[in-house]
């Protein structure tokens, strides 16, 4: 068997040479890391979930004309994506106090914000994703004014689409954190939706319960990571409970 190039490993995935020139391989591991990878467990079934319901939001957004790098599914773990030039900035867009806003702040946590908040973090681990201005990345050329108004105007895009989607099966998005690239194609560049989007990139509260469903269950010790999972992706029918003879328990949809 033919053993894969490795281009990059990251704290949740890994990336593989794709089939075709231009093309890689998205591998979801089970891996749950925290405070910059000083907090690191494995979990089981943590990655399958989380490509699922990164593969069903991907998809959602490219029908509507949101350009993204995610091309196709291929297995439970593996996505096939676009290779783009990834921007070194964190996007989050907050539409509920929590996290680190609350301590910068003083904010009570899940107090509604009276618009979305959308900020920036300069990717880098040794100095812990610091966060920077507009000001910053322009001066930088982390990425230029035009491609920074495409930026924002994605963000605020995505949101829209995914607090509906979520507010739809009783599901709060509180915040949410994505990474954007650069598509070459011929002479023309575009921005590009990149990484994943799932239960580890977003705070999720259920609205009756305010019940956190995201990875603040592994930051914070509360235990049933992946069963919080497993209700965001039964809420958006991506899992089904298989109640027929001889089978038990919930089962991806294929």
């Amino acid at each position: 068997m033919n053993r894969r190039r490795r281009i990059y490993e990251g704290k949740a995935k890994i990336l593989y040479e794709g089939p075709e020139p231009g093309t890689l391989i998205q591998h979801f591991k089970d891996d749950a890391t925290a405070f910059n990878n000083e907090k690191h467990e494995v979990v089981d079934g943590k990655g399958v979930l989380n490509n699922r319901i990164s593969e069903y939001i991907f998809n959602n957004l490219n029908n509507m004309g949101i350009p993204t790098h995610f091309i196709r599914r291929l297995n439970m773990r593996e996505q096939l994506i676009r290779q783009v030039e990834i921007i070194p900035i964190e996007v989050v867009i907050r539409n509920v106090a929590a996290g680190s806003l609350c301590k910068r702040l003083g904010l009570e946590e899940g107090t509604q914000l009276p618009r979305s908040i959308i900020e920036f973090y300069y990717k880098n681990d040794e100095l812990g994703d610091p966060l920077v201005s507009e000001e910053h990345i322009t001066a930088f050329g982390w990425a230029a004014p035009q491609e920074l108004d495409d930026i924002m105007a994605l963000a605020i895009r995505i949101n829209d689409f995914l607090s509906g989607l979520f507010m739809s099966v009783g599901i709060r998005l509180v915040d949410f954190k994505i990474e954007l690239g650069r598509q070459i194609e011929g002479d023309m560049m575009r921005i590009v939706l990149a990484d994943e989007i799932s239960p580890d990139s977003c705070r999720l509260w259920d609205t009756s319960t305010n019940d956190k469903m995201d990875k603040d269950r592994f930051r914070q010790n509360m235990g049933g990571m992946v069963e919080a999972y497993q209700e965001v992706a039964r809420r958006l029918g991506i899992l089904i409970d298989n109640d027929r003879p001889g089978h038990s328990g919930p089962v991806l949809v294929k």
